[in-house]
C-alpha cells in the first residue's frame, strides 16, 4: 500500500514536518513495489524474502534516526509514521535496548524460526564477528580443515594455506583464507 493511500484511509492530515520526509518514505516504497514484484525464479523461499526485510529496516531505521538520533522530527510526526505503519514500533522497541541495536529485523530474535534454535547473524557481537562469519561461508571440508589449521597457529602465512589449498583442490576458497590469516 502506498503512503499516500496510507494517508487518504486515514483520513488525517500529517504533521507539520511531513513534506520533508515524504520523498524518501516515496522512494521506499517505489523500492518496496519493486522487492514485491521481482521474479523469484531460481531463488529459495526465504531469499525472496530478503530484499523485502532489507527496505523494511531502513524504512524503520530513517525515522528512527530522525527521531531519535538527528533530533529532525517532532514527537507528533514520529507517532504519525508508526500509526500508519510507515516504520515498525516493536522492532523501533527493540532497537532502544541495549544488546538490539542492530538488530535487523524481528524473525532475527526468534528461535523457533530455525532449524537448531540459533539466532541471525546480526546478533553475533562485532569483535567475534570476522572468524565466525568466515567459518559460515565455508562449504568443503577442506577449506573448514585450513580455517582449524589457522586457529592452531599451524598455517601461519598466506603461501602456506594457499598451497594447502591447492594440493586440496579448493582454489575456490583461497581468496577468503587471505582475509582470515589477515584479520587473524
Amino acid at each position: 500500500m502506498s503512503v499516500a493511500s496510507r494517508l487518504r484511509r486515514m483520513r488525517k492530515q500529517p504533521p507539520e514536518g511531513w513534506d520533508l520526509i515524504e520523498p524518501t518514505l516515496d522512494e521506499f516504497e517505489a523500492k518496496m513495489r519493486e522487492a514485491e514484484t521481482d521474479p523469484h525464479e531460481g531463488k529459495r523461499r526465504t531469499e525472496t524474502l530478503w530484499p523485502i526485510f532489507k527496505i523494511h529496516h531502513q524504512r524503520s531505521r530513517y525515522i528512527y534516526d530522525l527521531f531519535y538520533k538527528r533530533e529532525v522530527i517532532s514527537k507528533e510526526l514520529y507517532q504519525f509514521c508508526l500509526d500508519t505503519k510507515l516504520a515498525d514500533a516493536k522492532l523501533i522497541a527493540k532497537w532502544k535496548k541495549q544488546g538490539y541495536e542492530n538488530l535487523c529485523c524481528l524473525r532475527c530474535i526468534q528461535t523457533r524460526d530455525t532449524n537448531f534454535g540459533t539466532n541471525c547473524i546480526c546478533r553475533v557481537p562485532k569483535s567475534k564477528l570476522d572468524v565466525v562469519s568466515f567459518l559460515s561461508v565455508a562449504s568443503s571440508n577442506a577449506f573448514i580443515a585450513v580455517a582449524a589449521a589457522v586457529l592452531d597457529n599451524k598455517i601461519d602465512s598466506f603461501d602456506t594455506a594457499r598451497l594447502w589449498l591447492q594440493n586440496h583442490s579448493c582454489g575456490i576458497h583461497w581468496l577468503l583464507i587471505i582475509c582470515f590469516i589477515d584479520s587473524y
